[in-house]
């Protein structure tokens, strides 16, 4: 590359690494405020590190929506800039083509699409599996969800419990109500309990207290242990089998299900169109590219800038990001139309090549011919004789 192409380049490069961190860190704060994933630190005790963990996790998936529409904002920002700067004035002038002009633009798309195919058929779904896990376990934490440091808990079933501190699975003080059975009430006041599995059963251990029960002639009757088990099975959802939908699946899971699984062949043809999108989004990098590159350099010099032209593109950029959007959701119903998840981006970036590269060629040829022509008109008329 060229001096200037190196340094437009550059530009476009430091641009879209601005706004795809900028936009991705507004998505991953509006997301973890929004969601319930600020439950894992409130509701069930996690700690912070938790929940950045659990939006880290969900950066690939954010950048890779993201990219697409911030390569335009870069490339029409970036180009904007030289042009009014008459940087492109210049260049086209010294005798740079439209196609040594646009190839720095180009191969940062290309560039931009391969990273794009990488995130979409390894990193996201490894990350979004890895995320359904962890917020799975985290919400699944029994001692964070059956007991409150200081507080009296309620749960279905008939249990109520009070814990004076917790520390992790550790317990100090635990009183614990248990009622499934109204004629065998029972009572537990422990010094110490943790949370433990007996049998493949979730279990809460007692140390060194009591269990108090109600006789039918009202009399209380207490019995000291120094250790006793409490089974929870009862008390709760065992959500240990997580079900990996398509954002969770690497592409050949998509391609090929399980047919024999009910959920896989449920959603056979929605694998299929997650898995044909996956392949098809990098392509619309290039293809948002291009709707820049005509938006700056596809018209007229205008010193006034180029607002409303580029207003028309970013319109564009936008309906094309929408139709994209509105295919995948298309071919999850019918398998036939996952093909034109490839010709949209390729349709658009041929369209615009015609204009921007192929068209000046063929009207400068034409202005070429025409002229010579007239030569050879003039040179056989009678007058030049």
């Amino acid at each position: 590359m060229s001096g200037f192409q190196r340094y437009l380049f550059r530009n476009v490069f430091r641009t879209l690494l601005a706004i795809v961190g900028g936009l991705a860190l507004i998505a991953l704060l509006t997301q973890g405020l929004a969601s319930d994933r600020l439950g894992l630190i409130v509701e069930n005790r996690q700690s912070t590190v938790v929940y950045l963990w659990v939006s880290m996790l969900a950066t690939p998936q954010i950048i890779s929506l993201l990219m697409p529409i911030a390569l335009f904002i870069a490339t029409a920002a970036a180009l904007n800039a030289s042009h009014r700067d008459n940087e492109i004035v210049v260049s086209q002038a010294s005798g740079m083509s439209n196609w040594q002009v646009a190839s720095p633009v180009l191969r940062l798309a290309t560039l931009a699409a391969i990273v794009h195919l990488g995130l979409n058929l390894w990193v996201q779904p490894a990350a979004s599996r890895e995320l359904r896990q962890t917020v799975s376990e985290a919400s699944t934490d029994l001692a964070s969800s059956l007991v409150r440091e200081g507080m009296f808990m309620t749960h279905g079933g008939g249990l109520t419990t009070f814990a004076g501190k917790v520390t992790g699975a550790e317990i100090t003080f635990l009183v614990a109500n248990d009622s499934r059975d109204p004629t065998n009430e029972a009572t537990y006041i422990a010094k110490a309990a943790f949370v433990s599995e007996v049998e493949g059963k979730p279990t809460l251990i007692l140390r060194d207290g009591q269990r108090q029960t109600i006789r039918a002639n009202g009399a209380l009757e207490a019995l000291t242990f120094q250790q006793s088990p409490l089974e929870l099975s009862a008390f709760v959802s065992d959500q240990k089998a997580v079900i990996l939908e398509e954002s969770d699946r690497f592409l050949p899971e998509l391609f090929f299900p399980d047919m024999n699984n009910y959920y896989d062949a449920r959603n056979a043809e929605a694998f299929q169109a997650e898995g044909h999108a996956r392949m098809a989004a990098p392509l619309l990098n290039i293809a948002m590219a291009m709707l820049a590159i005509y938006a700056v350099l596809g018209g007229d010099f205008n010193r006034r800038g180029y607002a409303k032209r580029i207003a028309m593109a970013s319109a564009g950029a936008v309906l094309l990001r929408l139709m994209a959007f509105q295919m995948t959701a298309s071919a999850a119903d019918d398998s036939e139309l996952n093909a034109l998840q490839y010709i949209l981006p390729i349709f658009v970036v041929a369209l615009i090549s015609f204009f921007y590269f192929v068209l000046p060629i063929l009207q400068r040829r034409r202005v070429s011919v025409k002229y010579s022509l007239d030569d050879l008109g003039r040179l056989n008329s009678p007058k030049a004789t």
